[in-house]
C-alpha cells in the first residue's frame, strides 16, 4: 500500500511540479552513483549514509499521504537539496571539514525551514478552526519557537552521540585564549585567564602524548553556540517574512507561498 501511494504521489509530482521532479531524479541518481563508488572503495559507512539519504527523500511523499497535506514543489525541492548537502556532500564527501562555513550554512537553512514547518502547522489549525483565531504575531512566535526547539533537540542528539560514541558531531575549535574558574588557585570563583596559547600537550594514562598546536582545544561548546545562533537567525528571517505575509493576507510574497504546507482539498 505504501509503495502504491508513493508511486501515485510521484506521478502527481510529475504533473504538478516538473522542475522539482527533475531535481529529485538528478539527486537520486547522484546518490546511487555515490553509493556504488563507496561500495567499490569498501566505504560501507558511506553506503549506509547514501541509503539513509534515499529513504529521507521519501519523507515528503510519506508525510503528504499520512497527514493529508500538500507540500509545495519549492519546499520539496529545498528539502531534497538540504538532505543531499547534509548527508552526501557534508558527510560522504567531507564538506563539513573541507569547506569552512558549510555546517553554518546548513544550520541557518535548517532554522529557516523548521520555522516554515512550524508556521504551516499552526497556520493550518488557524485557518481550519472556527473557534481559533490567532494573531499574526502569535503565529510567528509559535513558528519561531518551533524552529528553536528543533535546533536545541538536534544539539542534544549531537551531544549524546559524542558522549557515547565519540563521533565529534559537535566539532571542536582551536582557541588561543581561555578564562576558567576551575584554574583559579584560590578557589574563589575568579576567572583565571590564559592568553596567547601556542600549544597544548595532553598526556594519557597509557603514556600516549597528544600535541595540539596553535592553541587549546575547545570541546564542542563554540560549535553548539554557533549552530544555535545561526538557527536563530534563520528562524528570525522566516518570522519577519511570515509576519508581513499574514499582515498582507497572503498578497504577494510568492516565494513564501511556495513554503507553506496546506491541507489537501
Amino acid at each position: 500500500m505504501r509503495i502504491r501511494q508513493y508511486i501515485k504521489r510521484q506521478k502527481e509530482l510529475i504533473k504538478e511540479h516538473k522542475g522539482t521532479y527533475k531535481l529529485y531524479k538528478i539527486l537520486r541518481f547522484l546518490v546511487i552513483v555515490t553509493a556504488v563508488l563507496a561500495f567499490i572503495r569498501g566505504s560501507y559507512e558511506s553506503v549506509a549514509l547514501c541509503i539513509l539519504s534515499l529513504l529521507l527523500f521519501l519523507l515528503p511523499s510519506i508525510f503528504e499521504e499520512t497527514l493529508r497535506v500538500d507540500i509545495p514543489g519549492l519546499f520539496q525541492g529545498i528539502i531534497y537539496l538540504f538532505i543531499f548537502a547534509a548527508e552526501i556532500l557534508g558527510e560522504v564527501n567531507h564538506y563539513y571539514t573541507a569547506i569552512p562555513g558549510w555546517d553554518t550554512m546548513l544550520h541557518t537553512i535548517n532554522g529557516f525551514l523548521c520555522a516554515a514547518i512550524g508556521f504551516s502547522l499552526v497556520y493550518i489549525l488557524n485557518r481550519n478552526s472556527k473557534n481559533i483565531n490567532l494573531s499574526p504575531f502569535y503565529l510567528i512566535l509559535v513558528s519561531f519557537c518551533f524552529s528553536m526547539t528543533i535546533g536545541v533537540l538536534w544539539e542534544f542528539i549531537e551531544f549524546t552521540a559524542d558522549q557515547l560514541f565519540y563521533l565529534d558531531m559537535q566539532k571542536d575549535f582551536i582557541i588561543k585564549n581561555i578564562g576558567s574558574v576551575t584554574l583559579d588557585p584560590t578557589h574563589s570563583q575568579i576567572p583565571y585567564q590564559v592568553k596567547d596559547i601556542i600549544k597544548t600537550v595532553i598526556y594519557t594514562k597509557s603514556g600516549t602524548q597528544v600535541v595540539i598546536p596553535n592553541g587549546y582545544l575547545d570541546i564542542g561548546l563554540l560549535d553548539t553556540m554557533k549552530d544555535l545562533l545561526v538557527n536563530f537567525i534563520g528562524a528570525i528571517v522566516f518570522s519577519v517574512i511570515g509576519y508581513f505575509y499574514l499582515k498582507n493576507e497572503g498578497k504577494g510574497h510568492h516565494f513564501l507561498k511556495g513554503l507553506i504546507v496546506k491541507p489537501k482539498p
